[in-house]
C-alpha cells in the first residue's frame, strides 16, 4: 500500500471520527442519551483522562489532574510522531498490508483523541447543562492542550445481578459493555486486535 492510500484512509477515518464528536458535542448535553436499539445507544460522556476515564492522579496522588492531564496531552503528540514514523517506514519497507493496515488505525484512532484533547477546551464551551456551540464568544470551556475527548458509542448488551457462586463480585447488578467510547477508540481496538490475531503475517520472521 502507497503512503498515500495510507493518508486517504486515515483521513477518511479521521472524518467520521470528529463529525460524530463535533456533532453529539452540539446537540446533547453531558448525560443525555438516546437509544437507537436495545442493546446500543448515544450517550454522550467526555473523558478527560485516560482509557476509560482513568486519570494519572489516581495513580500518583501528589500530581494535580490539571498537570497530569497536561502530561497525557503532550506524551500522546510525542507517541503519534513515532507512531507516524512506523507507518511511514513500514510503508517504504513493502512491509505486510496487515500490519500497514493495523497502524493505520491505531494512528488515526489516537490522532482523533488527540485532536478533542489539545483543541475542544478552546472551539467549545461547557456541555454541563447545555448544548455546547462551536467557537463561542465568551470563550471555550479551557485551555489549549486541556481538552476532553468526547464519547458516545454505549453498547449495554446485557444488565442483571451476578450469581451468588462468583467470588468478590457474587450478587453485585453488573451491566455488559459498561465502557463508553467512541469511532478513533474503535479505531485503535481495530489496530490492536489485527497486532494480535494476525501476529505471524504482520512479523514474519524472514
Amino acid at each position: 500500500m502507497s503512503l498515500k492510500k495510507s493518508i486517504l484512509f486515515i483521513t477518511l477515518i479521521l472524518l467520521i471520527d470528529q463529525i460524530s464528536k463535533i456533532y453529539i458535542k452540539t446537540h446533547f448535553t453531558i448525560g443525555e442519551e438516546h437509544q437507537v436499539f436495545s442493546w446500543f445507544k448515544i450517550y454522550f460522556v467526555e473523558n478527560d483522562g485516560m482509557a476509560w476515564g482513568t486519570k494519572f492522579s489516581d495513580f500518583i496522588s501528589f500530581i494535580s489532574d490539571r498537570t497530569a492531564k497536561l502530561s497525557l496531552t503532550v506524551f500522546r503528540i510525542v507517541a503519534i510522531f513515532g507512531i507516524g514514523y512506523w507507518l511511514y517506514d513500514a510503508v517504504k519497507k513493502q512491509s505486510p498490508k496487515v500490519l500497514i493496515w493495523a497502524i493505520i488505525f491505531i494512528f488515526a484512532g489516537a490522532l482523533g483523541n488527540i485532536l478533542d484533547s489539545v483543541f475542544y477546551g478552546v472551539l467549545f464551551n461547557d456541555s454541563r447543562g447545555q448544548v455546547a456551540s462551536f467557537l463561542p464568544a465568551e470563550g471555550g470551556y479551557d485551555s489549549l492542550l486541556h481538552g476532553k475527548v468526547v464519547d458516545m458509542l454505549y453498547f449495554p448488551l446485557w444488565k442483571g445481578y451476578l450469581p451468588e457462586w462468583l467470588p468478590f463480585y457474587g450478587g453485585e447488578y453488573f451491566t455488559f459493555f459498561e465502557p463508553v467510547f467512541n469511532v478513533a477508540d474503535v479505531a485503535i481496538s481495530t489496530g490492536f486486535c489485527l497486532i494480535i490475531f494476525f501476529n505471524k503475517k504482520a512479523f514474519p520472521k524472514d
